[in-house]
């Protein structure tokens, strides 16, 4: 992998888009793509049971995007 500093250089909304579409790439090829941990499984065994338990305890996805969205900038 070359030098990476040309990214650092990017705005931070720039390498959120980049991340998201290197995100993107990686799981167009399921077959490719990495497994899970044992804790991860863990973590969404955890939250699954949790929504479970709460259903009405959600956030839509808009709410979740503007809130991460006003953390960058």
């Amino acid at each position: 992998m070359g030098d990476l500093s040309e990214l650092f250089k990017l705005s931070a909304a720039e390498r959120v888009q980049l991340a998201q579409d290197l995100w993107d790439s990686v799981v167009a090829e399921p077959a490719q793509a990495p497994s899970l941990s044992q804790a991860q499984m863990d973590e969404i065994d955890r939250r699954l049971a949790d929504h479970a338990l709460n259903p009405s305890k959600v956030e839509t996805w808009d709410d979740v995007r503007t809130r991460l969205w006003s953390r960058i900038g």
